[in-house]
């Protein structure tokens, strides 16, 4: 230990400091500024960003030995407070440039720093400086982040007035539909959003910390689990293992559908029988320090044998496979599609067939912060979870009798999240910080580090698919043909209805009569799929949306011109026999259709001899809702003071749930003349507020925001007199009307046939084009998208700044899908370069956003919903863009640059899912390597649980 003063923020701090200890721990627990995030905690994310003596630095792996005594160190908590916001503050609030928030700090800091150094910068030097310092966001793609830095320099240089970065409020005084910042932006542009790790910091001196022992295999039979010398290990209150819940050990996966072969209840809490998947976790070490439960963990002893690990569809599909859960066979549910009349004859006729298989892979979520929580038992002997659960009333459902817990037992609270783009959909740590907790009778805490972030937490469901499509002599679609293997990973939540969205939405958008299709969800054991952002359409229109281009091409046809004759228009129905709510696409087309032979003519001069231009065209869309008839509620509550509290279950993840109850309510009680200021937010308890569902499926805005508008309503009525004038919150009591009043809306949808796959699953849907401009180097193979152009209706825009955020941020993801994010080979893949997270650089700053505002019936303001539309295929329209360059299709994603280049290499001018097979770019164990890893990957950090392989 050694005395150190440190200058903080203007201050000098006398500390003592373990030399060895990291700054960001210093700054964060003995100085308690916790607006320093810590998200990978390996200085790939930028996150932990602080200045040091003129310097940034990544706080997260920077030791106190170097820095020196006196060192001058300014955090966020030095740049400006909620009461006095710095210019770059107001200009990241003014410009949504905040989404979840985690990353934020850590981006005031480093603008903080640049504009110091250069107060004139270009939009491409504030990239650089970005890039440079590897400052990661995962929810904005960036350029609304640019857009504030840019603004605050204008400000800091005197061309702006400070009072241009204010947020006024129409002379009408309306919210919806205005870019109002949603109300968490301060705290959160101030480092004083406390997320999971913050909140540890509050939690009471008796807290246990935990951690995991986890298997290292991915298929095994347990012999046993020997924790008898991590209980000697100093600090352990307790390990934890199944014999200490007390229910039925698992959590439940709700089957959607009768068909399937399951029973749900194929996920330990902890694994008592079987390991089946790496990452399991068979033990809970308790202790009173992280350090303490770490150095136990490793001390548990494994007695496994080892079996065979199927980590792909076609593996676990083999004859010879042996049943992953015993009793159920690998493929356990059957979707089959059936609309029309038989598809054999159309094709039997046509002009034109056209076929492909194509594979969409494993995509990692990577928000910045990893999964944390923790549990306590309240006043009244319930246990309470709070966590980054997006789906709080399901894992309530979900969790409580894997513990033994009778419901009024279990509270569910949702902490302020980091984002998590879909895989808090599924329980994650819930059930395991409340095993902890009521194993021990005290507080505890977990939180993962980035590589059980990447390996334990869920993916999105990889696909084998085959499409084909007959069409006329005009090119008029007849008939489609479709086959798909849904890879699931292990655990059957909600399995079934990802390998429905391929019924749905394969070769959606188009007038088709006739389709016949048969999926199978099938067990691996790899990664566990959850849900992700846009929920099985990216599957689906890889397939759908790359067989048009190649139809195209083999007729000699414009394929923007194809799609446009073949799309929805009245009398066209969906895959599912339903009627769209809106005809918008042909609008949409013909926006699009300048632009789009602008970017051709850009392609065709821009080419060089080497580098190839290309422009690619996709369409996407996406339901809003659960499948079948789907419901929220809310309340809203008259306080003493005439301000109103809006009481919901709208999870956010950093979508903007605040935005969306202020705006929806708003507009409901504008006859009352209340400022936004005036609604007070009530959010994510089980046991405080109504159902509201997941915060997935782009529900939410048409669901919750039905629900809170109605309860606003319901909370007016009340209030009006016979005078038409309005009863204050005293008036009320006196006349003995209640104060609270709920609101409750159910979409008007029906569920599917089992037999065909049709009905009316969703009552507004999402419209999306797509049209990528890229640059492909011929030589290597890496390709570059240059521009994105987006034309999208989600009916009316509830808040222009939340709809932008959200479609910059899924045009980034669908850059990362298409040619970069994978979670294919464990180790090469657990942390966030070798998982190919999309920094700024890999993101264009020219993505342009055109709306149409197409009113949906039964959005109460017109709206639906937008966080799903924008992932839907972006990356298809990149795959197509690929070929367009250089005649290169790429048939297997991501699109990395060996496959562009072996494509171009070979007489098919392809790269297909049997050369992704052949070459192991599909993993086929848990310690397989990707092809293009030249050294063998290091292995990353684990729990250190040895393991005793039995004979």
């Amino acid at each position: 230990m050694i005395k150190k003063t440190l200058n903080v923020n203007g201050i000098d701090r006398v500390l003592i400091v373990d030399q060895e200890s990291l700054l960001s721990d210093v700054l964060r627990k003995q100085l308690q500024l916790t607006g320093t995030k810590v998200g990978c905690g390996t200085g790939q994310c930028g996150a932990c960003s602080v200045i040091v003596d003129g310097k940034l630095v990544r706080s997260c792996v920077t030791k106190m030995k170097r820095i020196p005594d006196l060192a001058k160190i300014t955090t966020i908590e030095g740049i400006g407070s909620p009461l006095n916001l710095h210019p770059i503050q107001k200009a990241f609030v003014k410009n949504g440039a905040i989404q979840c928030g985690f990353c934020t700090p850590g981006f005031v800091v480093s603008t903080k720093l640049l504009l110091e150094q250069n107060p004139d910068p270009t939009r491409e030097e504030v990239r650089d400086w970005f890039q440079k310092h590897r400052n990661a966001c995962r929810c904005t793609g960036y350029i609304m982040i640019v857009d504030a830095v840019m603004d605050a320099a204008k400000v800091l240089r005197g061309e702006m007035a400070e009072s241009a970065l204010d947020f006024k409020l129409p002379s009408d005084g309306k919210v919806y539909g205005t870019c109002m910042p949603r109300p968490t932006s301060v705290p959160k542009v101030c480092g004083l959003w406390d997320f999971g790790e913050d909140m540890r910091e509050q939690l009471p001196d008796d807290t246990l910390e935990c951690a995991l022992v986890q298997a290292e295999v991915a298929h095994a039979n347990i012999k046993g689990i020997d924790t008898s010398e991590a209980e000697k290990m100093p600090g352990v209150v307790k390990v934890v293992t199944h014999k200490d819940i007390k229910g039925k050990n698992r959590i439940t996966g709700l089957i959607t559908f009768p068909t399937n072969k399951g029973d749900g209840w194929d996920r330990p809490i902890l694994n008592d029988e079987k390991v089946f998947q790496f990452g399991d976790v068979l033990a809970i070490v308790c202790a009173d320090t992280r350090e303490h439960a770490k150095a136990a963990a490793k001390k548990v002893v494994l007695d496994l044998e080892v079996l065979p690990a199927y980590m792909n569809a076609l593996a676990a599909k083999a004859e010879d496979a042996i049943e992953i859960h015993p009793g159920t066979p690998n493929v356990y549910y059957d979707c089959i599609l059936k609309k029309g009349e038989e598809t054999k004859p159309y094709f039997d006729k046509a002009a034109h067939v056209i076929e492909g298989t194509y594979y969409l892979g494993r995509q990692p979520h990577m928000p910045l912060e990893p999964d944390v929580g923790f549990a306590y038992i309240d006043d009244e002997d319930r246990v309470v979870v709070h966590s980054k659960s997006i789906g709080i009333h399901l894992h309530h459902a979900m969790i409580c009798p894997g513990l033994g817990l009778e419901p009024e037992k279990l509270v569910l609270r949702q902490n302020p999240t980091g984002a998590t783009f879909g895989y808090k959909f599924s329980p994650t740590m819930e059930a395991l910080v409340a095993a902890a907790t009521m194993a021990t009778g005290r507080p505890c805490f977990l939180g993962y580090d980035w590589f059980q972030q990447q390996t334990y937490t869920g993916k999105r469901s990889p696909a084998f698919l085959n499409v084909r499509l007959a069409a006329d002599e005009d090119g008029k679609f007849l008939a489609v043909e479709t086959d798909w293997d849904l890879d699931h990973g292990p655990y059957s939540e909600f399995g079934d209805l990802v390998t429905c969205r391929q019924a749905q939405f394969t070769m959606a958008g188009y007038d088709i009569k006739h389709f016949r299709g048969h999926g199978r969800t099938v067990a691996t054991n790899h990664a566990w799929g959850s849900a992700f952002r846009g929920y099985g359409s990216p599957q689906a229109f890889l397939a759908g949306e790359s067989l048009v281009d190649e139809l195209a091409q083999k007729m000699g046809v414009d394929p923007f011109e194809l799609r446009y004759k073949n799309i929805y228009r009245p009398g066209a129905t969906t895959p599912t026999g339903q009627e769209p709510e809106v005809y918008c696409f042909e609008e949409m087309f013909d926006i699009l259709r300048p632009k789009y032979k602008d970017a051709l003519e850009r392609a065709r001069v821009g080419s060089t001899e080497t580098k190839k231009r290309g422009v690619g065209i996709s369409l996407g869309i996406y339901g809003c809702g659960l499948d079948g008839p789907d419901t929220s509620g809310a309340w809203a509550q008259l306080e003493k003071d005439g301000s109103v509290t809006i009481g919901t279950a709208w999870e956010c993840h950093g979508q903007g749930a605040d935005m969306g109850t202020v705006a929806f309510a708003h507009e409901a009680l504008r006859p009352l003349g209340l400022t936004p200021e005036q609604i007070h937010l009530s959010m994510c308890d089980t046991s405080l507020h109504p159902n509201a569902g997941p915060s997935g499926g782009s529900r939410q805005n048409v669901v919750s925001g039905n629900a809170i508008h109605a309860a606003a309503v319901n909370l007016l009525d009340a209030m009006r007199k016979d005078d038409g004038t309005y009863r204050t919150y005293d008036e009320m009591i006196a006349d003995g009307i209640d104060v609270k009043h709920e609101g409750t809306f159910t979409t008007p949808c029906t569920h599917m046939d089992l037999d065909d796959q049709q009905g009316n699953p969703f009552c507004i849907y999402m419209y999306a084009l797509f049209m990528s401009e890229v640059v492909v180097d011929i030589t290597t193979g890496k390709t570059e998208v240059v521009k994105m152009t987006y034309v999208g209706d989600n009916g009316t825009i509830t808040n222009r700044l939340l709809v932008d955020g959200q479609v910059y941020g899924g045009l980034a993801q669908g850059i990362g899908l298409g040619l970069s994010e994978d979670f294919e080979f464990i180790q090469a893949h657990s942390h966030m370069i070798g998982a190919g997270f999309p920094f700024i650089k890999d993101v264009p700053d020219d993505l342009e956003l055109i709306y149409v505002e197409t009113p949906r019936r039964d959005g109460a303001l017109g709206q639906g919903g937008c966080g799903e539309g924008p992932l839907t295929s972006p990356h298809v329209s990149i795959i197509n863009a690929i070929d367009h360059a250089c005649g290169a299709r790429i048939r297997a994603l991501p699109a990395y640059p060996e496959k562009v280049l072996q494509a171009l290499q070979s007489e098919k001018k392809s790269f297909d899912v049997e050369d992704a097979l052949e070459g192991g770019w599909i993993c086929d164990s848990v310690d397989a390597e990707p092809p293009n890893k030249k050294k063998k990957a290091k292995k990353a950090a684990g729990t250190g649980a040895s393991v005793a392989a039995a004979d």
